[in-house]
């Protein structure tokens, strides 16, 4: 009788989780700020890089695909949250009858759907204008969405910060994912770091970034087996102080 009564309840709990995802995806996928700093700001800080080095689609999009992952999925959930505070509609979810962490999840899935949504955008331009070609499509379509609700949660988890401005939690955000970005290996490769190449292994950026250099080219640094353990581990890491942060929060509020 236990089994089916947990079951039943874990259906309930995804559907209301999915409830909140579509939610997101309808109120803030095309607002200005998550279109700024979840599409924008990573094209043309990608593109300030790119110009004037004499590399091929295949070197350069794969970073580019990487950058709009890592900045589009974290973003959603860090305007969404902040928002709903300030609209007052973040303590009625917390009232509803559902867990805080079906809450997480559905917040989390929809920054993990508008990231993997714009990571087309890229593959699409690359393939009709450059000819560019993908080694493994089903490696990627997994990468891409196992990178994608990784980052999610690392959005989620700023958003646990007491605020009611999301660009509060923005600054914040990007003073993290900046340096980041900037030791993960996209603009100056692994192999060419020397003994400074270690830094890159803080950053969940690094493994994204290598696992779909694999899905596309073929070859990696580290390996598809490191690279999903890196993005794993990253990602039950951003899950756990998401969630411990955002319930003290609630214990505090």
């Amino acid at each position: 009788m236990t089994s089916p009564r947990r079951s039943s309840r874990v259906r309930r709990e995804l559907s209301r989780a999915w409830a909140i995802t579509k939610k997101d995806a309808r109120i803030y996928y095309l607002r200005p700020g998550t279109i700024m700093f979840g599409l924008m700001f990573p094209l043309f800080l990608f593109i300030s890089f790119a110009v004037g080095r004499d590399l091929s689609p295949q070197a350069l999009i794969p970073g580019l695909v990487a950058i709009t992952i890592f900045f589009s999925a974290s973003s959603v959930g860090a305007m969404a949250v902040p928002t709903e505070r300030r609209m007052k509609t973040h303590e009625r979810m917390i009232t509803a009858p559902i867990s805080p962490l079906s809450i997480l999840l559905g917040e989390i899935a929809g920054g993990a759907v508008y990231g993997a949504v714009m990571t087309a955008i890229p593959l699409i331009i690359g393939m009709i204008w450059y000819g560019f070609t993908i080694d493994h499509p089903i490696g990627l379509l997994a990468s891409v969405a196992l990178i994608s609700f990784g980052f999610s949660a690392m959005g989620i988890m700023f958003s646990a910060m007491p605020t009611e401005n999301p660009g509060d939690v923005m600054m914040i955000l990007n003073f993290v994912r900046l340096p980041l970005l900037f030791v993960s290996g996209i603009f100056i490769p692994i192999e060419e770091m020397g003994r400074y190449g270690i830094i890159t292994l803080i950053s969940p950026l690094t493994y994204a970034n290598d696992m779909i250099q694999y899905s596309v080219r073929g070859s990696s640094a580290f390996g598809p087996e490191i690279d999903a353990l890196g993005i794993a581990a990253f990602t039950l890491l951003f899950l756990w102080v998401g969630v411990t942060l955002h319930e003290r929060s609630r214990k505090t509020a």
